[in-house]
Parts: structure tokens; C-alpha cells; sequence
């Protein structure tokens, strides 16, 4: 028997007075957004919930971490609903490795390359970082510059060595060749003259093959005419082509840039790469053949990236930025008419794991039955870790493509405003009386509207937070676009047991 992944499959029912009304595979995959201030219950209340019906429903997925506490969680809603044994936990000394450049050289369909495939991926991770810090990618310079340098990079290990790691990437970019100096008379292994000369050394094997299968009459044309000769080696062959703008980009540009301009560009890429060659990241990303793959999710895999952001600080929040990426793409791309299981992408302290494109994404993930949920305490949390010149308008965006808002208890103004406004107005009615005796008796009624805000925001201050002073029941407000409650609203609020 076929399993049920129709997108109107219920998944809660919300009982109330006026009926029943539903939440359904379909609202699930257009994404949402849990805020709660601490210990009101986010997490406990309507994620728990959320989480053990996805697991319920056979969902496959991705769950990033950025607290200790979030492994034994997961480990206990996969024990609730029978998934213990679709659980993967990748974490430092266990058995599991996923090696992201084995997975990127793949054949994807032959519409991207393998080098645009991980430069993409790199870029994504590396920029995600930078937009927290600084900001420092609204410049195209720096973007531009960034891409060339890995484009190349990653293009002489592969005619160098016929395959691309960590380790020689970082050490071609560390030993570039710089202004003023001269060519080194003591070529060391995986440097940058090394890899030139190897490369070299393939393209001369490339072009004495090519003149083996010429005519005579065209090896005579070529000794005549050195430009025919030249235009045959780069038309016939695209190695050639490739080392010639390497060369140009190293030898003619890259070295003659100022000190400053070179050593950012260079510490954004090396850094990064730096960070990957460090355990337990290398083990778990770069060094071992992958023993799991993203399109396990597919297969109702969940997989658990145990690098805790509160342990493992920035690497273990690169790394999971890596993966998710990487998970994000390969989601996308599969075929819903062959596979229409959904899948879930998970982050608690979402605000950690957020880059560039997310929005884009979310943007489609309906279409790819991704139901993404994102729990962070409150909006500063994304305009902090979206640093830019327009970070309210991104943040806003981002919002925008989450389908379903749920507002714990939050202490903080600025979300609850927003909370407050999201849920919206209604006209409330007001009437007033008045009565005169003055000889004679009179009376007079007055009714008037005015549009008053549904739910104020001192009110999401108020709400229930768990525990045994509450009774282990937790209260949040449920909005959602497009879709009204028997109530007629679009939210409506929730008590979740925490038990």
C-alpha cells in the first residue's frame, strides 16, 4: 500500500466551540515561523507538537542544532513515533560522513558544472558569515573578486590532480604568486608553482595527443603558422583554454593586486578553508567517502547534524550552513511525481543558520514539499544575524514566504508589534447612553466604530509558558496566510500540553 503524502492530509485538527478546523500537509510546506521568549515554551509546546506529527506522517528530514539538549530531544520524538531507525546522527566520533566534494562531482544532469556546483556552495557559506560580521558582501567587488578566486582555485586542482580537496586548495591560495616576487627556484609539493607545473605537464600530454591525430598536411600548417597552431590547441581543446585564463587571473591580475585588496580577498577564502581542515569538521565533511547522502531524506531518513552552535561556535555553525545548502539544492531538484514524500527542515535558533538564499527557496518550497520550520525568540535575533544596508526589508522578505506565524510568550516590543499588526484590525462597536430630566425625561443612544487591534501586544506578555505553575500547558497565538479557522479568523489561539 502506496503511503498517503497528498498535501491535504491532516495533521492537527484544532477543536473548538464553533468546530473543528485543520492543518494540513499543504499548510505544513509553506513554511513556519515559531517566536517565544525564553522559557515560554517554543520549543516544548507547539515545536514538540509539530515535530512528532511530521515524524508521524513518514516526513523525511534535516535538523540542525545549536544547543547540547536538541540530539536527546530528537532521539525521543524518533522513539514516540517509531523512526529510531531512520535517525542519522552526524556527530564527532560517530559513523557517519557525508564528503561534500565527492557529492558535488557527481553527474547532477550535465546543466551545471562540478566547479560552479562547489563554488556555489563555498560562496553561500562564506558570504552567510561575512553578512553577520559586517556586511561586507553588499559590494559586488568583493563578491566578484571572491568567485574568480575560487573559480580558479578550484579549476587548477582539477587540471593539476584530476580531483579537488581541502587541503590543495588551501595551500594554492597561500602560496599565489605575489608582487615583485620571481619565479621559485625550489618548486615544493601542492604549492602553487606545483600545481602549475603538473598542470602544465597534462596540457602538453593533451596537445602531443592532438598533433599525433593530425594529417600531415596539418602539422605542416601548424610549424608554419604558429597562430593556427595556437588557435587549434585552444579550439580542440578546453584544458588548454581553462590553464590559459587561470595563468591570465593569477600571473596578470590576482598578482598585482594592492597588499589590503589581496589579503581580504585571500582571508575570506582561506579561512573558511582553514576552518573545514580542522576536526571535527574535516572528519565528519571533507576527509571519509559519505556513508549518507541528502537524498536519503527522500527515502524518510532524518538526518541530525549534532554541532551544537553553542559548543562548536562559527565552525560548527559553517558546517551546518554547508550542509543545509547542500540539502536545500538536492531537495529541489528531485521529481515530485516520483517521489512526493515531504520533507522538513528544522532549526531551533534558526537565526544561526540563515543565508543569502533562503528566501529564494522558501519561495518554492511548496512546490518541492519542503516544510521548513524556524524557531528564534524574536526579530532583533534575524535583524542581527542579516546584517546589511537593507536588512529590514530581507528580513521582512524572509517572513513573508513562512506560511504559518506561531507567538508565544515574548517580552520583546518589537515582536509583539508585529504579531499585533500580522493578526490585524477589527471595527469594534461602541455605545453610549445618555439621559436628561429637565421637566421632562429624555434619553439618547449613540453607537459609533472604530478599528481596534484584535489582539494588543501586551497581551503576548501575558501568555501561559508550561511548567507545573501552568500545568504543563502552553499558550501561543496560530496565524496563517490564506486559510481561515472555523472562527472565520486567520489565527486563533492554542493551548499545547507539554506532557
Amino acid at each position: 500500500m502506496q503511503p498517503d503524502h497528498s498535501l491535504d492530509k491532516v495533521l492537527i485538527e484544532f477543536q473548538s466551540k464553533e468546530g473543528s478546523s485543520t492543518w494540513t500537509v499543504r499548510d505544513a510546506v509553506e513554511g513556519v515561523q515559531i517566536f517565544g521568549g525564553i522559557g515560554s515554551g517554543k520549543t516544548s509546546g507547539s515545536g514538540r507538537m509539530i515535530a512528532l506529527k511530521y515524524l508521524a506522517n513518514g516526513f523525511g528530514g534535516l535538523v540542525l542544532t545549536a544547543k547540547a539538549d536538541e540530539k536527546a530531544a530528537w532521539q525521543e520524538y524518533c522513539r514516540l513515533t517509531n523512526r529510531s531507525n531512520d535517525l542519522i546522527i552526524v556527530e564527532p566520533g560517530g559513523r557517519h560522513a557525508f564528503n561534500f566534494l565527492e557529492y558535488e562531482s557527481k553527474d547532477k544532469g550535465g546543466q551545471v558544472s562540478f566547479t560552479e556546483n562547489v563554488v556555489q556552495v563555498l560562496k553561500t557559506v562564506i558570504q552567510a558569515g561575512e553578512q553577520k560580521n559586517s556586511g561586507k558582501s553588499d559590494d559586488p567587488f568583493w563578491e566578484s573578486a571572491l568567485d574568480m578566486l575560487m573559480f580558479n582555485v578550484i579549476d587548477m586542482c582539477k587540471l593539476a590532480y584530476g580531483s579537488v580537496s581541502i587541503e590543495r586548495m588551501y595551500n594554492i591560495v597561500l602560496t599565489a604568486p605575489k608582487k615583485g616576487e620571481g619565479k621559485p627556484t625550489d618548486i615544493k609539493p601542492d604549492t602553487f608553482p606545483h600545481a602549475f607545473a603538473l598542470a602544465e605537464q597534462n596540457i602538453n600530454n593533451q596537445i602531443d595527443a592532438l598533433q599525433e591525430r593530425l594529417s600531415s598536411e596539418e602539422r605542416q600548417k601548424c610549424e608554419d603558422d604558429p597562430d593556427y597552431s595556437d588557435r587549434l590547441i585552444i579550439n580542440s581543446l578546453p584544458d588548454a583554454k581553462l590553464l590559459r585564463f587561470i595563468d591570465q587571473f593569477f600571473n596578470d591580475h590576482y598578482q598585482n593586486l594592492s597588499e589590503k585588496t589581496r589579503s581580504i580577498i585571500e582571508f575570506s577564502f582561506s579561512g573558511f578553508l582553514f576552518r573545514l581542515l580542522k576536526d571535527p569538521v574535516y572528519s565528519l565533511f571533507c576527509r571519509f567517502p559519505s556513508t549518507f547522502t541528502p537524498d536519503d531524506s527522500l527515502t524518510g531518513k532524518i538526518i541530525l547534524i549534532n554541532l551544537p552552535v553553542k559548543h562548536y561556535f562559527k565552525v560548527g555553525r559553517d558546517s551546518q550552513v554547508l550542509f543545509k545548502y547542500i540539502w536545500q539544492r538536492a531537495m529541489e531538484k528531485r521529481d515530485i511525481s516520483s517521489n512526493g514524500r515531504p520533507v522538513f527542515l528544522w532549526a531551533d535558533e534558526a537565526q544561526h543558520f540563515l543565508h543569502e538564499y533562503d528566501a529564494e527557496y522558501q519561495a518554492t518550497a511548496r512546490s518541492s514539499r519542503i516544510a521548513t520550520v524556524y524557531i528564534s525568540q524574536n526579530l532583533p535575533n534575524y535583524h542581527a544575524n542579516m546584517v546589511s544596508t537593507h536588512s529590514d526589508h530581507r528580513v521582512k522578505a524572509f517572513l513573508g514566504t513562512l506560511g504559518t506565524k506561531i507567538f508565544h510568550a515574548n517580552a520583546d516590543i518589537e515582536t509583539n508589534n508585529y504579531a499585533s499588526q500580522l493578526i490585524g484590525e477589527a471595527y469594534s462597536e461602541t455605545t453610549q447612553r445618555s439621559k436628561t430630566i429637565a421637566g421632562t425625561f429624555s434619553s439618547t443612544e449613540t453607537t459609533s466604530y472604530s478599528l481596534e487591534r484584535m489582539v494588543r501586544p501586551e497581551i503576548l506578555a501575558s501568555l501561559k509558558t508550561g511548567g507545573p505553575d501552568n500545568k504543563y500547558h502552553v499558550e501561543a497565538y496560530m496565524h496563517r496566510q490564506g486559510k481561515q479557522f472555523i472562527s472565520g479568523m486567520n489565527y486563533k489561539k492554542i493551548t499545547f500540553n507539554q506532557q
